[in-house]
């Protein structure tokens, strides 16, 4: 048989071999033809090469994966890999060779003629250097630059005013939902993931099957096997971001000698650097020459021995558990495909390093799991906050934290990136609306199915609304201030209309709408006020990580502390708002929250369809979460990239969509036939059987 290829009526690719080297082949081939494009701009992206064709606008991301040394972290683990588990590393080399077969047999994506690039040849550690490169930013380890910079400017007390999950930072919803809670007296598992969306989507739909294994799931393109999101048919397992912090900048002081470059080191003692420079080629315009240094400590992301761009001294070194280990955790993913029980993935999680996730899974027998998966160093705590002097004692790594686990209440385990069993790991984690609002949903009833779901994954209630509506009630409240506030009429009418507003961001309301106008207002007046406005001159670190020191974003997500903090810096909140309810009142928003909450999705290369993108129901803190930014857009760059129902019941009564389709190529029939659903909250069905299939004939 070798390999088939199937597809169902969504174009989702069904794989079946006669052995897992073969199935890998045959994933990365199917992957190639599916998303050539996305591949290549991955593979360029863990390279640090894609802005000689992206152009500059790519510059920033190139000199970060310079920099932090992406392509020799991947390589160093894949090496490791070949020592310690030479079967996986088999197993990568096979899915390299299909993903190249891919290359070379398929037709060539539009975008290849847009830019002029031709297909390149990946090297077996490339699906490493992808897998890096999509998570270095999971911990949000910019955020640590952030609380420096707030701090600096308003004290230390800023830092947990303006906790919140950050700008950049990836989420997702996740419950699992016991037997005792279900109709057929079996487990199910539901959720999605948050990431941005992008075009083409960054999980693929597929299904692996040969004798040792039988396996559906969500995929990252450009890595083989099942990693975050499966079900073998006994048992199920499905992810979300823990919020851990596991990645340290250290301030590094640096001096250039004769023979190159030393840091200081918390002996007290000057020690070489590792040093050389890599030439950035950058479509249409000069070569861009990258210094590239490594200290005890890590690479160094930022500033050198002359500091900043602006002349501010600053070197910053990256220390994460890859560049420490080389080890990638890709020794958990074969372990993870021939899961049978919840046993044998907990077992293969044991392997996981990054990023680091709260896992959950459940078997056919009755088997759950519910646990962190993951590596995250033990250190001292100042390091989690901000970045810590290299020259001092005190700062270094002494181990690795057992990762915690915990069980179900009532029947359920909800995790939505609030505090839970990974809360010894980090420092910030999402507000708990998502959570709270979840659990509370799955409390209505004391049953539950597969075909329920939907109803969760789309709820649109905005908890966090609570503290601007209440500061909005007590504008005419007497004892808010010494003399009541006079209200314009318009202004008095569009406060008791979001007063008796039902909090649900729907795509068709106008109070929705109303709401945002408010907010948005609200935000840009807390920002401008002489007492934050200083805040927003960022310090001159790379343009990669602007979006963490951006004001204006960290005042919307952080409104509801900033909007219940006892006191302000002196700022007087109860005008702050009044003067945005009557600049909304005198220019209300004239549609509503779909005509301007509408989706955002990022494509390497710009594309005129951005225009058409649709409205969107939901909001940043609604379960249905597609996150606007408060005072700066309304819209969404980050949502569900994938829903899915994990059924232990029977595994063809599974669902799941993508936001877009099955394939990359624009003008394919599956590019975004799945839009639709994702738009309206529904899900395709499930299809393992392959008599159900059509197969390919061209394979």
């Amino acid at each position: 048989m070798s390999a088939e290829t199937y597809r169902d009526a969504w174009g989702i690719p069904h794989l079946r071999a006669d052995n897992p080297l073969e199935l890998a082949r045959a994933q990365g081939r199917v992957t190639a033809r599916d998303r050539a494009w996305q591949l290549e701009v991955e593979r360029h992206r863990a390279q640090g090469t894609s802005a000689s064709f992206l152009g500059p606008e790519a510059l920033s991301w190139d000199r970060l994966a310079r920099r932090a040394r992406f392509a020799d972290t991947a390589r160093r683990c894949f090496t490791a890999l070949e020592e310690k588990d030479p079967e996986t590393a088999v197993w990568v080399r096979a899915y390299v060779d299909g993903v190249n077969e891919g290359l070379t047999a398929g037709g060539p994506a539009p975008e290849f003629a847009r830019t002029g690039l031709a297909p390149g040849r990946w090297e077996p550690w490339a699906p490493l250097g992808v897998w890096l490169a999509t998570h270095i930013l999971f911990a949000g380890f910019p955020a640590k630059l952030w609380r420096e910079h707030i701090a600096g400017h308003l004290g230390p007390e800023a830092v947990a005013l303006f906790a919140a999950d950050g700008p950049g930072t990836a989420g997702s919803n996740g419950w699992l939902v016991s037997g005792e809670r279900t109709t057929t007296g079996h487990a199910l598992i539901a959720g999605d993931p948050h990431r941005f969306i992008e075009d083409p989507g960054v999980y693929q739909q597929i299904h692996l099957s040969c004798p040792e294994f039988d396996v559906v799931g969500l995929a990252v393109p450009g890595v083989p096997g099942i990693a975050h999101f499966g079900h073998t048919g006994t048992v199920a397992w499905a992810i979300t971001n823990a919020m851990a912090d596991y990645q340290d900048l250290y301030r590094e002081r640096l001096r250039r000698t004769g023979a190159g470059v030393e840091a200081l080191g918390p002996d007290g003692a000057w020690h070489r650097a590792a040093r050389h420079t890599e030439r950035v080629d950058v479509a249409g315009e000069e070569t861009v020459e990258v210094e590239v240094i490594e200290t005890d400590r890590g690479p160094v992301i930022a500033g050198g021995p002359e500091g900043l761009d602006d002349g501010t001294p600053a070197a910053l070194a990256l220390r994460h558990p890859p560049r420490v280990t080389a080890d990638l955790g890709f020794g958990a993913l074969l372990p993870l495909l021939r899961a049978r029980r919840v046993a044998d993935v907990d077992r293969a999680l044991d392997a996981w390093a990054e990023p680091v996730n709260v896992v959950q899974a459940a078997d056919t027998e009755g088997g759950l799991l519910h646990r962190v998966a993951g590596r995250v160093p033990v250190r001292p705590a100042a390091n989690g906050l901000r970045p810590v002097p290299a020259w001092e004692p005190g700062h270094e790594w002494t181990g690795w934290h057992i990762p915690p686990r915990a069980g179900l209440t009532e029947g359920v385990a909800v995790m939505a990136n609030q505090r839970g069993p990974s809360t010894p790991l980090g420092v910030e984690f999402a507000p708990p609306h998502r959570a709270d609002r979840i659990a509370a949903l799955l409390a209505c009833r004391e049953r539950w199915s597969a075909s329920d779901m939907p109803a969760i994954h789309t709820d649109t209630h905005l908890a966090s609304a609570g503290p601007l509506l209440d500061r909005l009630a007590a504008l005419t409240t007497p004892a808010a201030r010494a003399t009541p506030t006079v209200l314009t009429p318009e202004a008095a009418t569009l406060r008791a209309r979001l007063l008796a507003w039902d909090r649900r961001m729907d795509a068709g309301s106008t109070d929705a709408a109303a709401y945002a106008a408010l907010r948005g207002a609200v935000v840009r007046r807390l920002a401008g006020h002489p007492a934050l406005a200083p805040a927003s001159v960022a310090p001159a670190y790379p343009e990669v990580f602007l979006p963490w020191l951006a004001l204006v974003p960290r005042v919307g997500h952080a409104l509801e502390h900033l909007l219940r903090a006892v006191d302000l810096y002196g700022i007087d909140r109860a005008e702050t708002v009044r003067a945005a309810l009557e600049e909304v009142a005198a220019a209300p928003p004239a549609g509503t929250w779909g005509d301007t909450h509408r989706l955002a999705a990022w494509r390497a290369l710009p594309d005129t369809a951005a225009a058409d993108e649709p409205g969107l129901s939901g909001d940043h803190d609604c379960v249905l979460c597609t996150s606007a930014v408060p005072g700066l857009t309304d819209r969404a760059a980050r949502g569900p990239a994938a829903r899915y129902v994990w059924d232990l019941a029977d595994r063809e009564n599974s669902r799941w969509v993508v936001p877009h389709g099955a394939s990359g190529v624009p003008g394919s029939p599956h590019h975004r036939d799945q839009q639709p659903l994702w738009l309206d909250g529904e899900l395709a069905p499930v299809v393992t059987d392959f008599t159900r299939l059509t197969k390919e004939t061209d394979d």
